[in-house]
């Protein structure tokens, strides 16, 4: 999660959401599961499904969205719908403006605890008791999950009843970008919609409506794996097509500097991103992330085995770089190692 994240209900909808926010609405289910890579607009789609489930004047049944003119619009723009139940880790709440539950809230301000990173089996079992209510503006209810693999199994399974049989006029939208983590019970109790990835032009046209230079929209976009939600985070950070071109060098240099004010999380991708197209290049194929020209000579001395193992040390550092490590140590091992590795002539 970011604050550029926090910003995505202010953006226009991009063309290939409100493609599919047609194909779902126009669709019957009481519970969707929106999954693929993250950056491809899961939660943006999520929040459009529920804005017109809710809608006032939306006839869902031709695919139409939201007004965004109508009370229920606006009170799902200011967070205080009474229909809509909202579930995420905190931390997630907090950095896209969604209200902690009051006992939750008065927890993290008398520092009893930290904001949770998981969704919280507390607020799943608010929101089976949330199911259960009448709806209060009368057009039925909306449970969004959100990033969904933050559910635990105990979590999970509190879930699975309601999910199966919801009581009442509810509907539900899970919204995920690591499906294969989520329990299989619930994968079958949803109708799932696979993530559509947008073509290049289209999501460079996007990118530059957005305000992204278009000297950087491609290099962007490249650099997020094809992911335009990703790119778009890029560029608001302040990374350019110049300064992620420069980054595989600095690294070979030993340089951390380019990773200032970076989170842990973010210089990782960005290691493994150099990392894996170092080993594409070296075995004759067309670097992802990178221009082939950013990598000239990069791990040419160093053995396609140095680099695997590289790559299997950043793939665990991956699995507990959100643990409370000191960030400045941290950062000066990965980009040590990352020296040594693609320095190495061995």
């Amino acid at each position: 999660m970011s604050q550029a994240e926090a910003q995505v209900e202010t953006l226009p909808l991009a063309p290939w959401l409100v493609r599919q926010r047609t194909g779902l609405l126009a669709q019957r289910g009481h519970a969707w599961l929106l999954y693929g890579p993250s950056g491809l607009g899961q939660y943006r789609l999520a929040m459009e499904l529920a804005r017109a489930w809710l809608c006032d004047n939306a006839d869902t049944q031709q695919g139409q969205g939201a007004c965004g003119r109508c009370g229920s619009c606006h009170a799902i723009d200011v967070r205080a719908h009474a229909d809509l139940c909202v579930l995420m880790p905190e931390t997630a709440m907090m950095e896209l403006g969604w209200p902690l539950p009051e006992k939750a809230q008065a927890e993290i301000d008398d520092k009893k605890r930290k904001p949770s990173k998981e969704i919280r089996v507390d607020a799943m079992r608010d929101a089976v008791e949330f199911s259960q209510r009448t709806s209060a503006r009368g057009r039925g209810k909306a449970v969004l999950v959100y990033p969904a693999e933050r559910m635990n199994q105990v979590t999970a399974n509190a879930l699975l009843k309601t999910l199966e049989e919801p009581p009442g006029d509810v509907k539900f939208v899970l919204a995920t970008g690591a499906a294969h983590q989520l329990l299989p019970t619930i994968r079958s109790r949803c109708m799932g919609h696979n993530m559509e990835w947008p073509a290049g032009t289209e999501a460079t046209a996007w990118l530059q409506a957005q305000n992204v230079a278009p000297a950087d929209a491609a290099v962007l976009l490249a650099a997020a794996g094809q992911r335009p939600d990703d790119a778009l985070q890029m560029a608001q950070a302040g990374l350019n097509a110049k300064n992620w071109s420069q980054l595989p060098r600095a690294v070979a240099a030993g340089d951390v500097s380019p990773f200032a004010n970076w989170a842990m999380g973010q210089v990782v991708d960005a290691l493994q991103k150099i990392c894996h197209d170092v080993l594409v290049l070296r075995s004759g194929a067309t670097p992802r992330f990178f221009a082939a020209a950013d990598l000239q000579r990069l791990g040419a001395s160093a053995s396609v085995a140095t680099l695997t193992q590289w790559s299997k040390e950043l793939a665990t550092t991956a699995r507990t770089v959100e643990h409370p490590f000191n960030p400045g140590l941290m950062l000066e091992a990965l980009v040590s190692r990352a020296q040594t590795a693609l320095n190495s002539s061995t």
